[in-house]
């Protein structure tokens, strides 16, 4: 069953985390279509600028929690990397319990009337010619917190079921 519930959260942050990987090809091919536009052609778009924007912000923000799964975080590891298996279940639960859920739910709940607030308006661009989806843009915020909660309770589930079976290993 914990396997289960493991899996099933996993396989969001993957398949999120893969599809929005490939933004980045997008987002490469279109700063090459603007720079040849805007300094060959003189032709300035301010839509395209933002449109990298967008890709950038749903690359870090869409991608955190397959970031979170893979491990591939900042993590200050100076004593982290040389503890035992059990002593980093250990580091990973309670960081994830203490740190990562409280700032995720908090900072979810914090940005809900900001969102919501940016959708009764469908809140636009400031600039001429901009993009018309800044609401989008900001719905990026709780997205990724209940990304990032998602996958930290698989992580600590992971990390309790690495405790147990130390303690089932031990019991045999």
């Amino acid at each position: 069953m914990l396997n289960k519930i493991i899996c099933g959260a996993e396989s969001i942050s993957v398949i999120v985390g893969k599809c929005v990987a490939w933004l980045t090809l997008v987002m490469m091919l279109l700063t090459c279509l603007i720079v040849v536009l805007r300094y060959g052609l003189g032709i300035g778009s301010i839509a395209l600028q933002e449109s990298v924007l967008y890709m950038h912000a749903m690359v870090f923000m869409l991608g955190a929690a397959y970031t979170f799964k893979d491990d591939e975080h900042v993590r200050v590891d100076v004593f982290y990397r040389g503890f035992s298996p059990r002593k980093k279940a250990w580091v990973n639960i309670v960081g994830g319990l203490l740190f990562l859920l409280p700032f995720c739910g908090y900072t979810a709940y914090m940005s809900i009337d900001y969102v919501a607030a940016s959708w009764r308006v469908l809140e636009t661009s400031q600039e001429p010619g901009g993009l018309p989806f800044i609401y989008l843009l900001k719905t990026l915020i709780p997205a990724m917190m209940l990304m990032l909660i998602i996958q930290g309770v698989a992580d600590i589930l992971k990390n309790v079921g690495v405790l147990l079976n130390k303690h089932q290993a031990e019991a045999h």
